[in-house]
């Protein structure tokens, strides 16, 4: 779905309240959504919520919206506030009284396997905070394409190249150089 394209039926929904054109415009900016609320990692049922919230938000800010053929762009940050909101507030603990929670399963690993298991837990978790801070200090630009181009269900160049506004012929050497400058960044951490 092209910027045009997106315009127009932003434009339609909300001027004539067009059930077909809100119909087109969430199906064709959903993936969009997912794909920013699943690079985040959330749960399943905060995924959810943030994805609801984010097409609440923009049934709340109609008149707001100055560039209809940019609501995509909107979607997007949106979705990214909600997410972190969501992250926040897990962050706090909160009592529970969910017998489950206090009940311990027997552990039957030696001693020395839980240590071995929890210092390969540790590695695993120190790879991937590298890799994520490798991947947070590439430009905004190369982050949304990335993100945009890992997304499930996946993305064409066109729908790309209409999202973030750049030339379909681009899509692929923009890729290559944000890759090339993400290996460079993980180099630096001792990635192979």
């Amino acid at each position: 779905m092209d910027r045009d394209s997106i315009g127009i039926l932003f434009r339609a929904a909300v001027d004539s309240d067009d059930a077909a054109a809100w119909k087109s415009l969430v199906e064709g900016l959903s993936p969009l959504v997912w794909s920013v609320v699943r690079a985040h990692g959330l749960r399943d049922a905060d995924a959810q919520e943030v994805y609801q919230t984010t097409w609440f938000r923009l049934a709340q800010n109609l008149t707001r919206i100055r560039e209809p053929d940019k609501v995509g762009a909107w979607l997007a940050s949106t979705a990214r506030n909600e997410c972190v909101k969501v992250i926040r507030a897990a962050r706090r603990v909160s009592p529970s009284d969910d017998q489950e929670t206090f009940d311990r399963v027997a552990d039957d690993r030696t001693p020395e396997q839980a240590l071995i298991d929890s210092e390969d837990a540790t590695r695993e978790r120190e790879r991937a905070r590298a890799a994520w801070q490798s991947f947070q200090e590439l430009g905004e630009s190369c982050q949304r394409l990335l993100r945009l181009l890992t997304a499930s269900p996946p993305f064409s160049y066109q729908e790309v190249s209409a999202t973030l506004g750049i030339a379909v012929g681009s899509v692929g050497p923009i890729r290559q150089r944000c890759l090339r400058r993400l290996r460079v960044l993980l180099g630096r951490r001792g990635f192979r």
